[in-house]
């Protein structure tokens, strides 16, 4: 998947988590960990299963410059994995980070 079709999917939606597996079913325990976080903060979000896609799995990896997934984007901007996720999630940073996603 080229890099332009990559920025268009972050783009598109305000929240965006590229993860192993779907929200229904997980494939990995750091996405679940992710969408754990995402709907205790009642945040709606879009996700894509890298699994269902090997092009995007490798690729999306290479356009943010970070080795796992999951990835989660907030307003076409990388905010982490699960660990920097979880960490923001403990220290109550990730509020600020969807204060401007409340419309959504």
């Amino acid at each position: 998947m080229k890099p332009e079709k990559i920025k268009e999917i972050i783009d598109k939606d305000k929240v965006v988590l590229f993860m192993k597996g779907t929200r229904e079913f997980p494939q990995c325990g750091f996405s679940k960990q992710v969408i754990t976080i995402l709907e205790n903060l009642e945040v709606k979000y879009q996700e894509y299963d890298v699994l269902a896609n090997p092009e995007l799995r490798e690729n999306i990896k290479e356009f943010s410059d970070w080795p796992t997934i999951p990835q989660l984007y907030v307003n076409g901007e990388f905010i982490g994995g699960s660990d920097i996720v979880y960490d923001m999630y403990r220290d109550d940073e990730l509020d600020s980070v969807f204060s401007n996603n409340e419309e959504s």
